[in-house]
């Protein structure tokens, strides 16, 4: 059996490296827009019940069931609510993350 190998140039190496390079932009300036949004969203976009707990599960990192057992509620309901916030969050966000995650924009809700 042959053995075949792509062979690299050195013009070759080169045109592939100014490309990544071209396609590696900084997107410093998104993110932190993303981040602002991020936050005006759960401060104004939520429910404080959505907003606290999403809080819970994710920056105290705590489990479903243990935020059910502070809230005195079940599981599933924790479950819903978490829920229910990160579609909020997903659609207060879509319209400014849509050129940092590539995809298209939407008007009104509509695809």
């Amino acid at each position: 059996m042959t053995d075949i190998r792509f062979r690299r140039d050195r013009e070759t190496v080169a045109a592939m490296q100014a490309y990544l390079r071209s396609i590696a932009e900084d997107n410093g300036r998104e993110v932190d827009q993303l981040k602002r949004n991020l936050r005006l969203a759960l401060r104004e976009e939520l429910t404080d019940r959505q907003r606290q707990t999403l809080l819970m599960y994710y920056a105290q990192d705590l489990n479903m069931r243990e935020i059910a057992e502070i809230l005195g509620v079940d599981r599933s309901t924790v479950s819903r609510t978490i829920l229910r916030g990160e579609r909020r969050l997903q659609r207060c966000l879509r319209y400014g993350a849509a050129r940092l995650l590539g995809e298209p924009k939407r008007l009104h809700g509509r695809t």
